[in-house]
């Protein structure tokens, strides 16, 4: 039997080559590149597919947002109660061979009904993705390289949205819409055979205080639900994150659209300086929050509350700017900066998270903040664009989008609110529950 202390096990995974944590932390990256790549294949080549399917603007909106999140959110609670249970590297190797067979079948398609079937089938699968992610790279990293860890994770979403416009657009000028689906789709089933061979299974609560009763899953289903919800703290970071959300999926699962139809770009010109756009801007965006969530958020817990709160009130007159443009060449630069700031907040919540919560009960905890983050963001706030976009087009035709962003921009000063009061909690909680795991109201 082990009799070291906690601190003499932490001290002794901390001196550990730090060689295997990369190319974990690497290889999950990739699959959640893959995962958003996957996720946002629909948004980025919306022109044609419309044209081919002959869908509505409020028809894309519920096949991006909400028949995608209906399944994408709820059975991520099971999947994640049964991964904290089991081995959550399996849990994601068979969840990302099952939503790449779903994306290559989206290029099969011969009908939104099809459509629709096939992108249920892909949010089932993405379903099993990130919450096992969240709890490998928690049990992979100590406390105080999460914030980076996580931000260096989160990239997946930058990278596969700009691999997806630039590989995307470029696939569909070249051949069709379609082809995208397939390739894409073919790549996703090899890497998850990848990821079982090579992706350990960590230990659970390896740098975490009492270890010993972390080694079996705390909770039952039931139970892990109610912890979750019953902490007020964690319901207002996941309704604050949820709001955050609706911007960023309105937005981005209508900017290449609106970005050719009201503003002149070609697929080419998406392929190329959309892409870089949306990869520098996200990209430096994630990175430079997980650096200021482990700066500050070791000395002042509710910073990972205040900067997600003042990044988005920084973002939204940009935004409104980006809107307003009359041409691209405008229109993405102004862009930049939404981009650049909205994702502050997903590696500050997430880490928040994942730090406040019990290491055998991280997979379903990271499962239910996205089941509100994604329910409320990926589910309402695309739907919410497209059918806006249709109300509009009576009165304003062609700039009927840009009228949906601007009733899309209040949700910048709801968001940033939620924030500021998830902050002012934080603080207030701090002094009562320090030294214990899970801040309660």
């Amino acid at each position: 039997m082990d009799n070291r202390t906690f601190a003499d096990r932490s001290d002794l995974e901390r001196s550990k080559p730090t060689g295997h944590r990369g190319l974990v932390l690497g290889m999950l990256c990739f699959v959640y590149v893959l995962n958003f790549l996957d996720r946002q294949l629909v948004s980025i080549l919306a022109k044609p597919i419309q044209d081919g399917l002959h869908i509505t603007d409020s028809e894309l909106g519920r096949i991006t947002g909400f028949y995608f999140a209906l399944f994408y959110c709820f059975i991520a609670i099971p999947v994640g109660w049964f991964a904290d249970r089991t081995n959550r590297v399996k849990v994601l190797s068979i969840a990302c061979g099952l939503w790449s067979a779903a994306t290559a079948a989206c290029g099969m398609a011969a009908n939104y009904g099809q459509l629709v079937a096939a992108r249920m089938a892909v949010g089932v699968g993405e379903a099993g993705g990130v919450p096992p992610s969240y709890a490998i790279i928690s049990d992979t990293f100590p406390r105080e390289q999460r914030g980076t860890a996580m931000g260096i994770f989160n990239l997946g979403p930058p990278i596969g949205s700009a691999l997806g416009v630039a590989f995307g657009a470029s696939l569909a000028a070249a051949y069709d819409w379609r082809a995208p689906f397939l390739i894409v789709g073919a790549i996703g089933v090899v890497t998850a055979v990848l990821v079982y061979i090579i992706v350990p299974e960590p230990a659970r609560g390896r740098f975490d205080p009492l270890p010993a009763a972390a080694a079996e899953p705390a909770h039952s289903f039931g139970q892990a639900i109610r912890a979750f919800f019953g902490n007020r703290i964690l319901t207002i970071a996941a309704l604050a994150s949820g709001a955050a959300n609706f911007i960023t999926y309105g937005l981005s699962n209508f900017a290449t659209l609106f970005l050719m139809r009201e503003k002149g770009m070609t697929l080419e010109e998406v392929a190329i300086w959309y892409a870089l756009a949306v990869g520098l801007g996200m990209g430096a965006g994630i990175f430079v929050s997980g650096r200021l969530i482990d700066r500050f958020g070791v000395t002042n817990k509710a910073a990972y509350a205040s900067i997600p709160a003042w990044s988005l009130v920084l973002a939204l007159p940009f935004f409104l700017g980006f809107a307003a443009a009359d041409s691209w060449q405008v229109a993405l630069p102004l862009l930049f900066v939404p981009l650049f700031l909205n994702s502050f907040f997903l590696p500050a919540t997430v880490t928040f998270v994942q730090s406040e919560v019990d290491p055998g009960a991280r997979v379903i905890s990271g499962a239910l903040l996205l089941l509100v983050m994604n329910l409320i963001g990926l589910g309402l706030g695309p739907t919410f664009v497209g059918m806006a976009s249709d109300f509009f087009r009576p009165q304003y035709g062609e700039h009927a989008l840009r009228m949906a962003f601007y009733a899309l921009a209040p949700m910048y000063l709801i968001a940033a609110l939620l924030f500021a009061w998830l902050a002012r909690m934080i603080k207030r909680s701090s002094p009562a529950s320090s030294g214990s795991r899970q801040a309660s109201d």
